[in-house]
């Protein structure tokens, strides 16, 4: 089983995934999840939570990549869980993947609370005519 939540913070989506990446199912939820979150410039895929992941979520992950890199949005991969760290160093793929360090995602947060703070209090502008 998997669970996953997304969270939407200014343009980064945060897609916090908890469970099995496994069986197809759950390989074709996380797909969706993340290719829904096409109007982001950045997907942080969150792992800590996951306790395994099969050859088909390595593939699933692989695309992903694939497919951010070419909807020009950036693919990170926070605190993958050891299970999946070794699994993706197993197959030669954790390279293919940006990991950022926790100063790293803390300071992609501020950023784009920030820019979510700086677009929520940007008054709207409404044009009237009158005759």
């Amino acid at each position: 089983m998997l669970r996953i939540c997304v969270e939407n913070i200014g343009d980064m989506a945060v897609v916090q995934c908890e469970g099995r990446i496994v069986h197809s199912d759950t390989v074709f939820q996380l797909r969706d999840a993340v290719k829904a979150q096409r109007h982001a410039t950045i997907v942080v895929l969150d792992l800590t939570e996951v306790s395994a992941l099969g050859g088909g979520g390595v593939g699933m992950l692989v695309f992903l990549q694939r497919w951010a890199h070419d909807h020009d949005i950036q693919l990170k991969l926070f605190d993958p869980s050891p299970s999946v760290r070794q699994k993706l160093e197993q197959v030669g793929f954790m390279r293919e993947f940006e990991v950022p360090s926790l100063q790293e995602m803390m300071a992609l947060l501020i950023q784009a609370e920030e820019q979510d703070a700086l677009v929520s209090s940007t008054p709207e502008y409404q044009y009237h005519t009158s005759q």
